[in-house]
């Protein structure tokens, strides 16, 4: 007769770990460990046979380089958070489910849980346009975002209102909420305005009801991911004593790259490249070239990133052919569609000007970009690792 499995509670576990009980749910997230139901919902527990192994894969001696290349690449957290939980294919901010969120909270009142502040104090007061928004926004005229947003919301935003010597909440708030009404204003070429952020986009972008409450959903879904690129370069800048608003501009810096969300520009260019006609043969031609396919797949998502999954339920009844084109792509690869996806599919299906995926991952993105760097400013130390030198040793 096989033994009964012996279980451990989150705290039992994170006691053998000898880690935090934050960092176990990080290690369900990255795929270390897996969490079984406990007697209740709020409750998991975990194998002690799987503990044990865990706990002698982290002390087991191993190369600094081979601990740096897991540790940078999806492997151990290296850092705590109390911000985002991705585990067993869900996503939650501040422990609530980000999907359900996202069905009816505004940016506003996501930004406010992020942040852990008033909703007013962050969005109260009447914003102030600066003296030359106007003219910087015409200079950037017709550039997508990709390549006009972060010059522009560089240029156009102020050190000193989330500067570290800002010693008052409230402005602290209001900050932060400037920053995101003025990354908005930048986007949408229009002057920063008080109403909310996903009813500005619908109407510089002239969408109707449905489309604003499509727009809100993806700019929560976007609102943070964990320590990602973008948000993990945030809080490093943070890290240094520098504005909230020089995180945001690190953070949009980062999100440019191909591998982030500059993938949105290159699903653009592989759903013009398929075209409408047999795209299963064309995504044949392609993998066969040895390219893979931009916008499907995700590492902490094995069975498809529950963000793309409900901005898509909402789009793709609309457009059939582009659930055969992601059917496709499942049957050769067997992995489903992204965030980055899901964005580009959004534009595509409101007719929103190019560069407007990216431009909403950005918006919606920077709100945990200013959650990251709150809490790395609140932790008051530097982020200074080490490298694993492999260079040539001194002669």
């Amino acid at each position: 007769m096989s033994p009964v499995p012996r279980y451990l509670t989150s705290s039992e576990a994170a006691a053998q770990l000898g880690v935090s009980r934050q960092t176990l749910y990080a290690y369900v997230s990255r795929g270390l460990l897996h969490a079984h139901d406990g007697e209740t919902h709020r409750e998991s527990r975990y194998l002690a046979d799987d503990v044990a192994r865990l706990a002698g894969q982290r002390t087991r001696g191993r190369k600094p380089r081979e601990v740096a290349k897991a540790t940078l690449s999806w492997g151990l957290p290296v850092l705590e958070s109390g911000i985002t939980l991705i585990e067993d294919g869900r996503l939650y901010y501040r422990g609530m489910d980000a999907v359900a969120l996202a069905a009816s909270d505004t940016v506003e009142a996501v930004a406010a849980l992020l942040w852990q502040c008033p909703q007013d104090a962050a969005f109260g007061a009447a914003p102030l346009a600066p003296a030359h928004l106007a003219a910087m926004q015409a200079a950037f005229s017709g550039r997508r975002s990709e390549e006009a947003l972060l010059p522009l919301f560089t240029i156009a935003s102020e050190d000193d209102p989330t500067a570290q010597w800002q010693r008052s909440p409230e402005r602290l708030a209001e900050g932060c909420g400037a920053l995101v009404r003025l990354l908005a204003a930048c986007l949408l070429h229009t002057a920063p305005a008080s109403a909310p952020v996903h009813r500005q986009c619908a109407s510089a972008w002239q969408v109707d009801e449905e489309g604003a409450d499509l727009i809100r959903m993806a700019l929560v879904l976007c609102a943070d991911h964990e320590l990602n690129a973008s948000s993990f370069t945030s809080r490093c800048v943070a890290s240094t004593g520098a504005s909230l608003r020089a995180s945001v501009v690190a953070g949009l810096a980062a999100l440019t790259g191909g591998l982030h969300g500059g993938t949105t520009a290159r699903v653009e260019a592989l759903w013009d490249e398929l075209g409408e006609a047999q795209p299963a043969s064309k995504l044949r031609e392609r993998l066969a070239r040895g390219e893979n396919l931009p916008g499907f797949g995700h590492h902490l998502y094995p069975a498809g990133d529950i963000r793309a999954a409900g901005l898509l339920a909402r789009i793709l009844p609309h457009h059939p052919q582009w659930q055969a084109f992601i059917d496709d792509a499942f049957a050769l690869v067997g992995q489903r569609p992204s965030i980055d996806f899901a964005l580009v599919a959004l534009r595509r299906h409101l007719r929103l000007p190019p560069g407007a995926a990216f431009g909403m991952f950005a918006l919606g993105r920077s709100i945990g970009w200013i959650a990251h760097a709150l809490e790395q400013r609140a932790d008051a130390e530097l982020i200074r690792p080490r490298a694993a030198y492999v260079g040539p040793r001194p002669g």
